[in-house]
This record gives C-alpha cells, structure tokens and sequence, in this order.
C-alpha cells in the first residue's frame, strides 16, 4: 500500500470511531460509564472496567515485551488478575452499597475535598 493509502485509511478509521463515540455518548455521563446507571449488575460493570483498561497499545507492545524479558511478563499478568480480584470483590460491592461512582467520591466523602 502506498503511503497516502494508509493515512487515509487510519483517518477514516478515527472518523469513524469519532462517530460512533459521539452517537453512543449524546446521553453519556460519568455515572452510566461507571456503574452503568445503577441499572447493571456489578459484575458487567466490573467486566466492563477491566476491558476500558486494556487497549490497543497493550496488544501491540506485549508480544515484544514479552520476548525481551523471557516472559518475566507473567507475573505482572498475575499482579493484574489479583488486583482485579480485589476490584472486583471489595472495591465494587463498596460502590454500589455507598451510591459511588468513583474512588474520588469515596475519598472525599471519607477524608474531605482537600484528600
């Protein structure tokens, strides 16, 4: 492929996802992102989170990192899937038992704004 070809192919494409973005997010807020309008069980919201924190970059780069550290990767693999365990079972219950939708609510309720 040429070289135009492919800018305009990569333009398209974030013209698109920009469509998209703009029609599925008329009615968006912060509450629907984070807990799905309290209308979501909390584990979709939680599948839900741990998909907005994978992207693009991370199947990208992996691979090669992965190659250069002989799979030393794989722990930090492990340190996710425990985080997310941990997200999963104590911070969102958490959220949803106090009307929250972020760790930001929860901290100033608990310490103040100045936290």
């Amino acid at each position: 492929m040429k070289p135009l070809a492919i800018l305009l192919l990569i333009a398209a494409y974030f013209i698109i996802l920009l469509i998209i973005g703009w029609i599925t997010g008329r009615k968006a807020n912060s509450e629907g992102f984070f807990i799905g309008n309290r209308r979501s069980p909390w584990i979709v919201v939680a599948i839900g989170m741990i998909g907005a924190s994978l992207s693009g970059v991370t199947f990208i780069s992996v691979p090669g990192w992965v190659v250069d550290s002989q799979f030393s990767y794989l722990q930090m693999v492990f340190g996710y899937l425990a985080g997310y365990i941990v997200i999963a079972e104590i911070l969102l219950p958490l959220y949803y038992r106090l009307k929250l939708t972020s760790i930001y609510t929860y901290l100033d309720q608990r310490y103040g704004q100045h936290s």
